[in-house]
């Protein structure tokens, strides 16, 4: 009986000890936590990674140390720059959120982490794919559709480029009347979904964020990428390059404004008595 009895004495004390152990890992995990916040403000990128590491090996549970690793390590990562090292930060950076949407697939943070990390090293297929996953957990996100209306002005420019090049043709931003019409069903053949696609989207973020004047600025040029679609039809060239010539002023007036009131907000760019900004 008394062996008998000593089994759940036994798994009491063993269910103790196992609590304060999990205890004093989560202590250890949120000190590491902090001491990895503390070195990333500090632009200690590296010694934070170890820190955070540390804090999710020590309680793989705890609220933030994965999302915390990962932008620790897409803070290493250098725009458009393919080297071996630049790519593993990258793919490291990647997992990091991964590991956090494996526990919450609607954490927008993650989700725009590894849109921004795909469009850093060029993938921009993938990037348009997770900004729309972004929107479809927030359909409000302005920057998401902006971000994929970037993208596509990059691609069909991109594009323009280099047909007109084989043609000995360069770009003049204004429709390239003169390009030959082979040269221009090129052109159409290849840009025409992608202008529509990317026009789409930020017609989107413009309707989310009025103001907003970075978007303003690309449609200026996503009309000039759509004048060159015209092919022959000079007119409609006109339209669009006057549809442009409007964006790049309304951008202009838009971005002086924007500009004012955050000066006139609290905590701007004040003049102290001496005339000196602070």
């Amino acid at each position: 009986m008394n062996r008998i009895a000593r089994f759940p004495v036994m798994a009491a004390a063993f269910l103790a000890m196992l609590t304060m152990t999990t205890g004093c890992s989560r202590l250890k995990a949120r000190d590491q936590l902090n001491k990895g916040v503390a070195a990333y403000k500090n632009a200690r990128y590296e010694e934070a990674i170890g820190h955070f590491q540390n804090a999710v090996n020590l309680d793989p549970k705890l609220p933030m140390a994965r999302l915390y690793l990962a932008t620790a390590y897409a803070q290493q990562v250098v725009p458009d720059l393919t080297t071996p090292d630049n790519l593993k930060n990258a793919n490291l950076a990647i997992q990091g959120f991964q590991g956090v949407l494996d526990r919450d697939p609607k954490d927008i943070s993650s989700l725009k982490g590894i849109a921004g990390l795909y469009f850093q090293i060029d993938e921009f297929d993938k990037a348009k794919e997770w900004q729309q996953k972004v929107l479809a957990v927030d359909p409000q996100d302005a920057e998401a559709a902006y971000t994929i209306g970037v993208i596509d002005w990059g691609i069909a420019h991109k594009n323009s480029v280099k047909i007109l090049s084989e043609a000995g043709l360069q770009d003049d931003g204004n429709g390239n009347a003169k390009t030959p019409k082979k040269t221009c069903q090129t052109i159409v053949d290849q840009n025409s979904g992608i202008v529509n696609e990317g026009m789409q989207y930020l017609q989107k973020a413009l309707d989310i964020r009025p103001t907003y004047d970075d978007a303003m600025a690309y449609m200026n040029l996503m009309y000039r990428q759509k004048a060159s679609l015209e092919c022959g039809n000079d007119q409609a060239r006109k339209d669009d390059i006057a549809q442009a010539d409007q964006w790049r002023e309304k951008t202009m007036g838009t971005r002086k404004a924007n500009e004012e009131k955050k000066l006139n907000q609290p905590g701007g760019i004040v003049m102290d008595s001496s005339g000196k900004m602070k």
